[in-house]
């Protein structure tokens, strides 16, 4: 064979080699079996082929390998790619390695370009974060950090959260088998015997089969106020469709076991759930989540406990804590600040840790600084008590992958005052006597924006308590089949603790109230107050305007309901002109109530005249404006289904009466 044939047939050779290598490559991609496809492409790369490594660079980003990637963005971009993303996600694997001049450079050159206006807010959020960098550096800081030596190997430890002397934590020190996404072992969770930060080495094990798969991944888990149960994140077999599988599952421990756990009806099937937390009451679950409608890539989110034990009412925690980049992991304290790690607050590279606070009704999130915060991913705080925690970190300097860290806080001005409101929900029986109303649903809204702060669901005490925060106005919100939703006010504006004047480390301040809740009676008159009319006239009074006003809040409040406005005159006139007038009266608060909003199909005015007097024989101009009154009574109630009458549900019965019973 001449060497022409031998070279020709060697290029033929290595070109089809290579074809199918890329076309494995491909296939893995699109699997997201990106470990598999990193080392596929690596086969097929040369330095002047942009887009395949541009494709390693995204396969290590999406497997959270951003410091693997830089290398082959810029590979990548000097090769020609000149997709401007490129720019952008090769900035955020620049600021990984803390290259944070040239995580500008790329950010501005995505800026100097005829791109999208979407692509360029993002590069411009990017650099803001950036530019805000100095700003986090000079803050004062008073943490001290330890790694957890005793617990941490040279495998991945994370997520830890501790309960009555067991610490539980997320690792993959065991797992034989290779998730293809990262090229990791798969994760189980463990747990430890431990007294804070003192763990006893030889108690060290998994939890239990029915809880931790065989290859697939289990992560971070919630843990019930009395210990018993846990909310944890479960998915990502590694197959085809495995990173869009992880949800929320809960178990309960009975009789020495684990309870089969069970999938959270709150999952969203074709959505990435996982990072769960539980409020210190147990009754609000805070979870991070990709699914639509989010800010960004994955969002924080909040569900209540009802009082069926299901998680209800999913709410995205909004902009001020949710970026265009990933929130997760949330905390929520004794002190009620939420922690959270993110990559699109100012940070110094991949995941920082942040804590938001409410104070006067606005929210604030800072960076936790260094060196809590470092240019690796810090993430998954749990705090042990208000001055001591722990945290994950891959920093380096561990002891392989994540680790755990422990960190006092050594500020010395760190005093907690907490605010709470509790109260009850009550109604009157037949006889006028004031009684308790259980099973009700009571929102905490803030006055400013009318925003949902918190939710409870009353007992058979119909009871219920809201952490409320300092010089703020909120609305009481109860709710409940058969009885018109109620709305009262509640303020703590100028009833703040001063802090220099306390003594002890931790302060609570209760406040009490009552929400009165008032059966629906269909064709029962009840008296608005203070609306009157002047003598021979049907225009609206100022005075008369505002209880109109609350007219109007309370059927926006009851859209079930649909009334009659009847209105009343004295006897100073004939029939007929007495029936006229009220006609008209009534005509005009109907009108008032329509142009503030109320649909003129669930609003009926009706003149009785002197027909229905309340004083008879009147005689003073006062007995008379009480004749001259406006009643409303509701004429028809559509309720639908509310939340207290669904049937249980299978998660209510694993669930438990936990949380009921409390």
């Amino acid at each position: 064979m001449s060497s022409i044939k031998f070279f020709l047939l060697l290029f033929i050779s290595v070109t089809l080699l290579n074809s199918c290598v890329l076309n494995r490559a491909e296939k893995s991609y699109d699997k997201k079996e990106y470990n598999k496809a990193v080392e596929l492409y690596k086969r097929a790369a040369t330095p002047d082929n942009a887009e395949i490594n541009y494709r390693i660079a995204e396969a290590y980003r999406k497997s959270n390998r951003l410091s693997e990637s830089v290398t082959y963005y810029n590979t990548a971009i000097k090769a020609g790619y000149d997709n401007p993303e490129a720019h952008v996600n090769f900035a955020r694997a620049l600021k990984s390695i803390e290259q944070y001049d040239e995580a500008r450079k790329s950010l501005n050159t995505v800026l100097e370009t005829s791109v999208s206006d979407s692509l360029k807010r993002v590069a411009q959020y990017e650099l803001d974060n950036l530019e805000s960098l100095s700003k986090v550096k000079s803050r004062p800081n008073y943490y001290r950090i330890k790694n957890l030596d005793d617990l941490n190997t040279q495998f991945a430890e994370y997520s830890p959260a501790y309960k009555d002397g067991v610490l539980y934590f997320t690792s993959n020190r065991d797992s034989r088998s290779i998730y293809v996404v990262t090229g990791s072992p798969f994760t189980d969770i463990y747990r430890v015997t431990a007294r804070g930060a003192n763990i006893d080495q030889s108690s060290i094990r998994p939890l239990d089969r029915i809880i931790n798969y065989e290859d697939v991944n289990e992560g971070s888990l919630a843990i019930s106020p009395d210990g018993s149960s846990i909310i944890f994140a479960k998915g990502n077999s590694g197959k085809a469709s495995g990173y869009s599988e992880v949800n929320l599952f809960f178990t309960r421990y009975r009789n020495g076991q684990w309870t089969e756990p069970r999938p959270l009806s709150i999952n969203d099937a074709d959505s990435w759930d996982s990072t769960p937390a539980l409020s210190p009451e147990g009754t609000t679950l805070y979870f991070s989540s990709n699914r639509p409608g989010g800010y960004g890539g994955a969002d924080i989110y909040s569900a209540q406990l009802d009082r069926r034990g299901r998680w209800v009412d999913v709410r995205n925690l909004g902009p001020i804590i949710n970026t265009p980049g990933e929130e997760v992991f949330p905390f929520v304290s004794q002190s009620g600040k939420l922690y959270f790690s993110s990559n699109g607050h100012p940070g110094f590279g991949n995941l920082d840790l942040y804590v938001a606070t409410r104070e006067y009704g606005n929210i604030t999130v800072e960076n936790l600084g260094e060196p809590m915060n470092s240019s690796s991913d810090d993430f998954a705080l749990y705090e042990f008590d208000l001055t001591r925690g722990f945290f994950s970190s891959n920093r380096p300097g561990g002891k392989g992958d994540d680790d755990i860290y422990t960190y006092v806080n050594e500020d010395p001005d760190l005093k907690i005052v907490n605010y709470y409101l509790t109260g009850v929900t009550v109604t009157h029986d037949d006889g006028g006597a004031k009684i308790i109303l259980p099973n009700t649903k009571v929102s905490l809204l803030s006055t400013d924006n009318n925003e949902i702060l918190d939710e409870a669901f009353t007992n058979e005490d119909g009871a219920f308590q809201f952490r409320v925060y300092p010089e703020e106005q909120y609305n009481l919100i109860g709710e409940k089949t058969d009885y018109f939703t109620s709305r009262k006010k509640f303020s703590t504006i100028n009833r703040s603790v001063d802090k220099s004047e306390l003594k002890d480390f931790i302060t609570n301040v209760t406040f009490n109230t009552e929400v009165m809740m008032e059966r629906i009676v269909i064709e029962k008159p009840i008296v608005l107050e203070n609306i009157y009319y002047d003598l021979d006239k049907a225009s609206i009074r100022e005075d008369a305007a505002l209880v109109l006003d609350s007219l109007v809040t309370i059927m926006n409040d009851n859209p079930e309901i649909y009334v009659e406005l009847g209105s009343h005159t004295d006897v100073r006139a004939d029939d007929d002109y007495n029936m006229d007038l009220s006609y008209r009266r009534a005509r005009a608060a109907v009108q008032y109530m329509i142009n503030n909003g109320i649909d003129a199909s669930r609003i009926t005015a009706k003149g009785y005249g002197e027909s229905q007097l309340v004083i008879e024989n009147a005689t003073t101009e006062e007995e008379h404006q009480k004749n001259r009154r406006t009643e409303f009574k509701v004429l028809r109630y559509d309720p639908g289904e509310r939340e207290e009458e669904l049937p249980p549900t299978q998660e209510y019965d694993e669930y438990d009466r936990f949380f009921e019973e409390q």
